[in-house]
């Protein structure tokens, strides 16, 4: 638990390149130590980079990102973290089951569309074949 990363090894755990790790850092998402010049990585810098990489999976952005991993630091009990959370949770499932909702419309109009398009080329295919 106690050992330190370097970039490389907590890219190679996460299958993600060292530039997407140092980008978090750019973000002040992830704050490595230094050893001499290389930077390393503690087990609390992977806990945080394992919950980064599952909410950007989830399709929260990185200011939501960055303001409920502050409150880890300020809320012993995560009672605000835990607030935070389902509050973003919730506006995240609104979201996804609207996009939901406008796929499942889109599809059915290009279907519609589709068996629009075959009905004319049968039709004329038809056409063609009688006027021959």
């Amino acid at each position: 638990m106690d050992k330190l990363l370097t970039v490389t090894e907590l890219a190679e755990a996460f299958n993600v390149t060292p530039r997407t790790i140092r980008f978090y850092e750019t973000k002040g998402l992830i704050s490595p130590q230094r050893v001499g010049s290389t930077r390393v990585y503690t087990y609390r810098d992977r806990a945080r980079l394992k919950l980064i990489l599952r909410a950007k999976r989830l399709g929260f952005s990185l200011t939501d990102i960055r303001e409920y991993l502050n409150l880890y630091n300020v809320d012993p009990e995560q009672i605000e973290q835990q607030q935070l959370l389902l509050t973003k949770i919730s506006r995240r499932i609104e979201e996804l089951e609207q996009q939901q909702e406008d796929l499942v419309a889109t599809l059915d109009e290009l279907r519609d569309i589709e068996q629009q398009a075959l009905s004319n080329i049968k039709k004329r295919a038809a056409a063609a074949g009688h006027t021959r």
